[in-house]
């Protein structure tokens, strides 16, 4: 009978519900504390959103936070990588500096060395004890290497004794630049008669040879006075070292070092 009386509830329930108003807000009162009404509800859905609103601020603000933190770490570490490469750069400056420096040093180095090689092997041939094959090959090195001439040493046969009044053997130093012949006498001393003899060669090589000489060049460390008065009318150039026939390299002239 319970259960007959609580089917009959169930079934009157709602439209009693929707006919007597009394009789629903009795209803409701009595169900109130059971579940929360509409402005309940919809409070509480407004502070949920406001706390997810402010938890999505929350969140935005330290992710701006956050890559500005990264770019500031970035921006100082390219600083930091650009100040590198500058300090970089200056050294490598430097160091270039420092080798022309010393490449420089190097060259008047070896120029110093070489004309004392040069001015000891020019004393030693006096006493016999060393040969004009150094001012040769310093010659060959300084032309070759910083002109690109080709130096070359002849050594012929004069049949008729034209430089040396009998048939002998006539040795030249022949210099070719821009297809010109240059003649080059190289001596640890040389007196009036060397001059003599050294003009002498050069007719015998013209001859011998069908090709005109531009240019007469004697380079010996010891050249006797009256020896240059000859050489000055016979259109010799005197150098003192092979240094000095540098000139070749592009400037007129000779330089006439004591």
């Amino acid at each position: 009978m319970v259960e007959s009386l609580q089917d009959k509830i169930r079934r009157a329930l709602p439209e009693l519900l929707r006919q007597d108003p009394d009789f629903r807000a009795e209803v409701l009162a009595l169900t109130r504390q059971a579940y929360a009404d509409r402005e309940e509800t919809e409070s509480r859905f407004d502070r949920l959103l406001s706390e997810l609103k402010r938890d999505r601020e929350e969140q935005v603000r330290r992710w701006d936070e956050q890559r500005a933190e990264r770019e500031r770490d970035r921006l100082e570490q390219n600083r930091k990588w650009e100040e590198q490469g500058r300090k970089w750069e200056e050294q490598d400056r430097k160091w270039d500096e420092q080798m022309r420096e010393n490449r420089a040093l190097l060259e008047e180095i070896r120029q110093v060395r070489s004309r004392q090689d040069q001015a000891l092997g020019a004393m030693g041939s006096r006493w016999g004890i060393a040969s004009e094959q150094s001012f040769r090959d310093a010659l060959k090195g300084i032309l070759g290497q910083s002109f690109g001439v080709e130096v070359f040493n002849v050594n012929e046969f004069d049949e008729t004794g034209m430089v040396f009044g009998v048939p002998d053997q006539v040795e030249i130093d022949v210099i070719i630049q821009n297809g010109d012949a240059i003649l080059c006498e190289l001596k640890s001393s040389m007196s009036k008669g060397d001059m003599y003899v050294f003009d002498r060669k050069v007719a015998f090589y013209q001859e011998r040879h069908h090709r005109p000489v531009r240019r007469k060049l004697v380079i010996s460390p010891m050249v006797r006075a009256n020896a240059r008065a000859v050489a000055e009318r016979l259109g010799i150039e005197v150098f003192t070292y092979a240094e000095d026939a540098r000139v070749l390299g592009g400037q007129d002239g000779s330089e006439d070092s004591a």
